[in-house]
């Protein structure tokens, strides 16, 4: 076969070829282009780093920020807690003097009407104390036509009225 017999004369030329091309991708690759490729990584490596680091400055800002606001609003709570207590104090204060001058008056208007009661219930006492005299000593002297002393029916209907 003549294709065998030619590879010795051609096997040494391709091994050399072989070389060549493997020494242009070595250098065309290895030395010009990885150089570009870790730069690019390591720029962007720098950049996720720088990015991480920003994030956490923002983080601690962001922290710090919450932990004003938190004892602003502590304070605020605080504040409005104290304010609320003595408009508490101010307002029970208030109502009870303006319940103690009412509980005055009441009172004193419960005594002049406690008062008037009474004099209007012995005066009502003693208007029925006559008419029920007056009554008595018509009924005995219509019925039986005898005139009884005023003092002794006045006497007796007393008794009666106090025992009920």
């Amino acid at each position: 076969m003549p294709q065998l017999s030619q590879i010795g004369e051609i096997y040494a030329s391709q091994l050399f070829w072989l070389a060549i091309v493997f020494a242009l991708i070595y250098f065309g690759i290895g030395k010009a282009m990885v150089p570009k490729i870790e730069k690019t990584v390591d720029d962007r490596n720098a950049r996720i780093q720088g990015d991480i680091a920003a994030a956490e400055g923002a983080r601690a800002t962001a922290l710090a920020s919450e932990r004003e606001y938190q004892a602003g609003l502590d304070s605020a709570r605080s504040t409005a807690t104290v304010a609320i207590v003595a408009a508490k104090t101010r307002v029970t204060a208030s109502t009870e003097a303006s319940l103690k001058t009412s509980d005055a008056a009441m009172a004193a208007q419960i005594a002049i009407a406690t008062a008037h009661i009474d004099s209007s219930k012995t005066a009502a006492l003693a208007e029925i104390e006559t008419a029920t005299t007056d009554a008595v000593a018509q009924i005995v002297a219509k019925l039986s036509g005898v005139a009884v002393d005023r003092a002794t029916i006045a006497t007796r209907v007393k008794a009666e009225l106090a025992h009920g």
